[in-house]
């Protein structure tokens, strides 16, 4: 089924509570009649860093909040070893709605990754967040972020950890000029061999730490 897509779900308001109480009721895509509920993203409004994941997974979608299954809990863990406060900066998803499949005669949901449709269709709410938080850092966590921002073209696997930037009225069609980083998404790493999970582990961390980095130079320029 061809989606709608969300502009005309987002409110002419920057304001996140606005934004997030109407992102409730988007039927942009169709992948809201069998989630529980949108996640929409979380954190501080005038936060520096901008954290952007793939979508909502099952206990984030029962939660109603970004990033607190067991992906989640790793994230917060390689956040503290980078030395970022995940309290001064703002998580949030590409997409807003957990798309999952189940096996046949199975009641627990498995991730789908969404399609470029369903990505798309969501994009109005992750430039509304874009414009609201006006962040100085976006991090892309996996390729799907990294897509939804960069172009379908970038390939994480040659550009992980460098720096780009958004610039002005590029592909996004809105004035942003934040630093863009890419790095994996904590569920690969939980999703890998047991015995390369610690490696996995430090790699993501050293992507962090480029990113600890950013903000502290934007913090220094901002106060000159």
């Amino acid at each position: 089924m061809a989606h709608i897509g969300a502009e005309r779900f987002v409110p002419d308001s920057r304001d996140l509570d606005k934004l997030s109480t109407a992102a409730r009721v988007c039927r942009g895509c169709d992948l809201y009649r069998d989630a529980d509920q949108t996640v929409f993203g979380a954190g501080s409004p005038g936060s520096t860093i901008m954290f952007v994941g793939e979508q909502p997974g099952d206990q984030e979608d029962r939660a109603g909040e970004p990033f607190v299954g067991p992906a989640g809990r790793l994230f917060d863990r390689a956040l503290d070893a980078a030395d970022i406060d995940r309290e001064t900066t703002y998580v949030t998803n590409a997409v807003k709605h957990f798309k999952f499949t189940r096996a046949a005669g199975q009641k627990r949901r498995i991730h789908e990754k969404p399609n470029c449709g369903e990505v798309i269709a969501c994009r109005p709410w992750l430039l509304a967040e874009l414009d609201a938080i006006s962040p100085r850092i976006v991090v892309c966590l996996g390729a799907t972020a990294a897509q939804a921002l960069l172009g379908t073209g970038f390939r994480l696997t040659r550009h992980r950890g460098e720096r780009f930037d958004l610039g002005a009225d590029g592909d996004l069609g809105h004035d942003h000029s934040e630093s863009v980083v890419a790095t994996v998404h904590p569920s690969s790493i939980l999703r890998g061999p047991t015995d390369q999970r610690e490696r996995a582990f430090d790699a993501f961390v050293e992507d962090l730490r480029v990113v600890r980095d950013l903000a502290s130079e934007a913090g220094s320029e901002a106060s000159h």
